[in-house]
């Protein structure tokens, strides 16, 4: 346990057989404001001390580097409290560290948009390079009492044209917000942006919604507009894409797709101003051969809605597809020595023999001799057998139809070739 494996600790708890268990949040608690130093095995030995630990972790960065906070998940909730009331506001490797219970993202992001009604920090962009800390809040204290007031620099002391100023009540940043907003200052040619300051978390969540409405409503203006053309040619470009499109209607947009090195990647799109032109340009372009290839041409999609129609696509023809339940014709059975041959091929067992040369198996039609097998063959003697005159020609032994194998001993073997 927390020995590192691929450059991160490992963590081992029994599992939890109801999955509601870990998501209902109970007994878990968040620490923050960690020092660098403290490890996950740091935190199991200090919190340990409450009660029975499931899991508990520092978070870290991909490069292995702890990101100051971390969570611990006790058995009981008595534990997490007491946990929460005896170390909350202590040092940890000298560092006052905050512990809280932990709230799920859901439950943040519903604080996040009641916090933001009642606010006092106020971020200011677009600031000229002379205006200070002195007239940032000079410009600002008509609105209420300004409780601190920064001008962000960077490391040569130079303004980057942003600050912060903090009121006293809520009302005033308010205020402040709505009345110099998009203000034009005497002697600038830019726009104050001011609005409520927020943590990176917050702009990166707000930013993220923003986005996924602009494409979302970008998406819906082109909704049976917009064509995806591929199979083009490396020498195709936008002039030449929207030459050939533009007899079926009104093109508002046509764009060929190239890599970071200006060379076409063979795909692109042309959006019409109709949603008719459109379908009649995929109608009568989709397999056109107006370049060396024949073109490609479909409504544009989303990238996960052009995943999950494949998918379903696949899935469907897996699902169809026939079972082939035919038993092969010959099978080897690997530790059985031999093979499994099925009734077809044993109802016909004639030996093959190449053309021209007698068969001396007589045949596929072979009668066996009834109630005979190997037990009525009889003992097979030396005495019993009837063998070939020794000066016999051995051409016409191997041509002789009915010369029966001698079963020779080894020592009668060597008496009959010394007798020749």
């Amino acid at each position: 346990r927390f020995d590192p494996l691929n450059g991160k600790p490992i963590r081992i708890m029994w599992s939890q057989r109801d999955p509601a268990t870990p998501r209902s949040g109970s007994g878990n608690i968040f620490i923050k404001n960690l020092d660098k130093v403290i490890d996950n095995k740091s935190i199991y030995d200090t919190f340990s001390l409450f009660g029975t630990i499931l899991s508990c972790k520092v978070a870290i960065d991909e490069e292995g580097n702890s990101k100051g906070y971390g969570f611990v998940h006790f058995e009981t909730e008595d534990a997490a409290q007491q946990a929460i009331e005896k170390v909350n506001g202590m040092l940890l490797a000298g560092k006052k560290v905050f512990v809280g219970k932990f709230q799920p993202r859901n439950a943040r992001m519903r604080e996040m948009g009641e916090s933001a009604k009642r606010f006092t920090n106020v971020f200011i962009k677009n600031l000229e390079e002379d205006v200070d800390k002195e007239k940032l809040e000079k410009m600002f204290s008509e609105f209420g009492k300004v409780t601190s007031c920064a001008i962000m620099n960077d490391s040569d002391g130079k303004a980057k044209g942003f600050g912060f100023v903090a009121f006293e009540e809520p009302e005033q940043a308010e205020k402040a917000v709505n009345e110099m907003h998009e203000k034009q200052l005497d002697g600038s040619e830019k726009k104050l942006f001011v609005c409520r300051a927020q943590t990176k978390s917050e702009r990166q969540a707000e930013l993220k919604r923003k986005y996924e409405a602009q494409k979302a409503e970008r998406m819906q203006r082109y909704q049976g507009l917009n064509l995806y053309v591929k199979n083009l040619d490396d020498n195709v470009e936008e002039p030449k894409l929207r030459e050939v499109f533009e007899k079926y209607g009104t093109i508002t947009s046509c764009e060929v797709m190239c890599d970071e090195n200006g060379r076409s990647k063979g795909f692109g799109f042309v959006s019409f101003e109709k949603p008719e032109e459109a379908t009649k340009a995929v109608t009568e372009m989709n397999g056109n051969m107006s370049f060396s290839k024949p073109l490609y041409v479909a409504l544009a999609q989303r990238k996960e809605d052009r995943r999950a129609q494949l998918a379903s696509l696949y899935m469907s023809r897996l699902v169809n597809m026939p079972l082939n339940n035919t038993i092969p014709a010959t099978m080897y059975t690997p530790g059985t020595g031999g093979y499994f041959v099925n009734s077809a091929m044993a109802s016909n067992r004639g030996g093959f023999m190449p053309a021209g040369v007698p068969n001396r198996m007589g045949g596929g039609n072979k009668q066996w001799a009834t109630g005979g097998g190997f037990g009525n063959m009889g003992p097979r003697t030396w005495e019993d057998k009837e063998w070939p005159a020794v000066d016999a020609d051995p051409l016409e032994l191997a041509t002789a139809d009915s010369v029966d194998t001698p079963l020779l001993e080894p020592e009668s073997l060597a008496v009959e070739w010394c007798s020749r």
